[in-house]
C-alpha cells in the first residue's frame, strides 16, 4: 500500500479532532472504515501512529513525525483544490444555507460544519419563525433549518420537507427574578407564579397559544404580556416578569433559570431539509443531511451538558440524551447518574 492525500487527510483528520468517530464523520465515512484505513496506513509505515485513551486518540511520538511532514502536502493540495475551483469559476458553487430558531447550539454547529466543509460557504439564517424557516427550506432557499415546534401547537410543515427529530420533547424552563421567592427551590410549580405576569414573543409561532393553553389546564388566568426576549431579561431581572426559556438559556445578572414540576411546556426539536437525496439546489453535489443532523447533535449535547440546571434535570429524569451524552462524550459524572435510579421532577 502506498500512501495518498486521502490518507495523510485521514491522519490530520483524527489528530484535529481526537477522536476516530468524529474524524470519519468528517470525512463522510464510517468509523469502521476509518479504523481499517489506519490500520493499513500503520502497517504501511511500521508503527502506531495514535495511541486510544480515555479522552479520545493522541499522536504517539512516530504519529506526530508523521503530521508534521503530512499537514504541509494536505494544506497545499488544499490551496491547489481552491485555486483550480477558483479559476473553473465553481467556488460560488461550494455554499451552504442553514437556517434556525434561537438556539445555543447554533455556535456549535456552524463550528463543527465548517470544520467539516472548510472550501464551503456556510450561510446562517436566523428567525424566531419556524414556520417562515419551513418555507424557505421549501422554496430551495435554505438547505436545512433547525426548529423548534411547541407542544400543541403543531407548525405548518409544506409539502416535500422531511425531518429528523432531535429531541421529542425538550422541557422549557422558566425565568424569573432572584429575588422571586421561588427561584429559593430547584423546581417550580406554576402556581407559585399565579401572581406573576409573563411574558411572550408573539412571533415566535405556538409560543403564546402553547403558553395559554397549559396555563388553562393548571386552572390559572394570569395576565400575558407580549414583547421580544432580547429585551425581557431586564424585566424579568426587575420582578416585572416571568418567562419561558430554554433549558440551555445563560443565567443572567438578577436573572435564575428553574425546571417547571411536572415538565408542561415542552417543545420538539428537529432538523428540517427537502425530501431526497441531493436536497442543495444549485450547489456542486449532494446534502449528507444525516452528517449535518450528527453535527447539530454533537453540538447539542455540548451545550446541554454545559448548562447546570439542565444537566440536573437530564439526569434526575433519565433522559434518553444520557445514553447519547455517554456514548459520544464520556463522562464519570454521567455514568453516576446512569447508575442511580430515576427521579420525577
Amino acid at each position: 500500500m502506498e500512501l495518498e492525500v486521502r490518507h495523510l487527510r485521514a491522519l490530520c483528520a483524527i489528530a484535529d479532532t481526537g477522536s476516530l468517530r468524529k474524524a470519519a464523520r468528517q470525512l463522510g465515512m464510517t468509523q469502521p472504515s476509518l479504523t481499517t484505513q489506519l490500520r493499513r496506513i500503520e502497517t504501511t509505515v511500521g508503527g502506531r501512529l495514535f495511541s486510544r485513551e480515555v479522552t479520545g486518540s493522541r499522536p504517539t511520538p512516530l504519529g506526530r513525525s508523521v503530521l508534521c511532514r503530512a499537514r504541509p502536502i494536505v494544506a497545499e493540495m488544499n490551496a491547489l483544490v481552491k485555486e483550480v475551483r477558483l479559476e473553473a469559476g465553481q467556488t460560488a458553487d461550494a455554499r451552504l444555507r442553514i437556517g434556525s430558531t434561537g438556539s445555543r447550539a447554533v455556535v456549535g454547529w456552524l463550528r463543527r460544519l465548517r470544520t467539516r466543509h472548510p472550501d464551503t460557504d456556510t450561510t446562517i439564517h436566523i428567525d424566531v419563525s419556524a414556520n417562515a424557516l419551513l418555507q424557505m427550506v421549501a422554496a430551495g432557499q435554505l438547505d436545512v433549518a433547525f426548529v423548534h415546534e411547541v407542544e400543541g401547537a403543531p407548525l405548518r410543515v409544506p409539502e416535500g420537507v422531511e425531518r429528523r427529530v432531535l429531541l421529542a420533547r425538550e422541557p422549557q424552563f422558566i425565568a424569573l427574578a432572584e429575588t422571586h421567592r421561588a427561584a429559593a427551590r430547584p423546581v417550580v410549580r406554576l402556581t407559585d407564579l399565579a401572581a406573576d405576569q409573563w411574558m411572550v414573543d408573539p412571533s415566535v409561532d405556538g409560543e403564546g397559544p402553547g403558553l395559554r393553553r397549559v396555563l388553562a389546564a393548571a386552572g390559572l388566568n394570569p395576565r400575558v404580556v407580549y414583547g421580544d426576549y432580547l429585551t425581557a431579561a431586564d424585566l424579568v431581572a426587575s420582578g416585572e416578569v416571568v418567562t419561558p426559556c430554554q433549558p440551555t438559556a445563560r443565567s443572567r445578572q438578577g436573572v435564575a433559570v428553574r425546571p417547571l414540576h411536572g415538565d408542561p411546556l415542552t417543545v420538539r426539536l428537529y432538523l428540517a431539509s427537502r425530501a431526497g437525496t441531493d436536497a442543495r439546489a444549485g450547489t456542486a453535489g449532494p446534502l449528507d443531511v444525516n452528517a449535518l443532523f450528527g453535527d447539530l447533535e454533537d453540538a447539542y449535547l455540548e451545550i446541554a451538558w454545559a448548562s447546570a440546571a439542565y444537566r440536573t434535570w437530564l439526569i434526575r429524569n433519565q433522559s434518553p440524551l444520557l445514553r447519547l451524552h455517554s456514548a459520544r462524550m464520556p463522562d464519570p459524572v454521567l455514568d453516576i447518574g446512569l447508575a442511580g435510579p430515576a427521579e420525577g421532577s
